[in-house]
C-alpha cells in the first residue's frame, strides 16, 4: 500500500506543478496583454495627435469657409432675385406709361381714321345705292 500513496503522492504533486506553472502562465499572459494593450493605446492616441486632430482642424475650417460661402451667396442670390423683381417692376411701370401715352397721342388720329372709314363707307354705300335705283 505504501508504493500505492507514493504513486498517489508523486502524481498529486505532478499536478499541483502543473497547476502552479499554469497559473504562472495565465499571469504572464495577462501582463503581456496589458503590455500589448498599453502600447497599442498609445500608438492609438499617438496616430490621433499626429494625423486625426489635423486632419479634424482642417475639415472644421473647410465647414466654416463653406459655412461663409453659403452665407454669402445665399444674400447675393436675394440680392440679385430683389434686384430682378426691381427692374420688372420698373419696366411694367414703364410699359403702362407708353401704352398710356400712346394711346392718349393716337386717339384723336385713330377717332380720325374710324371718322373716314365711316364717310367713305358711307359715300360708297350711297353711290351703290345710287347706282342701282338707275339699273
Amino acid at each position: 500500500m505504501s508504493s500505492e500513496l507514493e504513486t498517489t503522492n508523486l502524481l498529486l504533486g505532478i499536478m499541483a506543478v502543473v497547476s502552479v506553472i499554469e497559473a504562472l502562465v495565465i499571469i504572464g499572459m495577462g501582463i503581456a496583454g496589458l503590455m500589448a494593450y498599453r502600447k497599442v493605446a498609445a500608438l492609438v492616441a499617438g496616430l490621433e495627435t499626429r494625423q486625426v486632430a489635423p486632419a479634424m482642424a482642417r475639415l472644421n475650417a473647410i465647414l466654416d469657409d463653406l459655412k461663409d460661402v453659403t452665407a454669402t451667396v445665399k444674400e447675393e442670390t436675394e440680392r440679385v432675385d430683389q434686384a430682378i423683381h426691381q427692374t420688372m417692376d420698373r419696366i411694367d411701370d414703364t410699359a403702362d406709361r407708353v401704352r398710356s401715352n400712346v394711346r392718349a397721342k393716337t386717339s384723336w388720329l385713330v377717332g380720325i381714321v374710324r371718322g373716314l372709314r365711316v364717310a367713305i363707307e358711307g359715300m360708297l354705300q350711297t353711290r351703290h345705292q345710287a347706282h342701282e335705283t338707275t339699273h
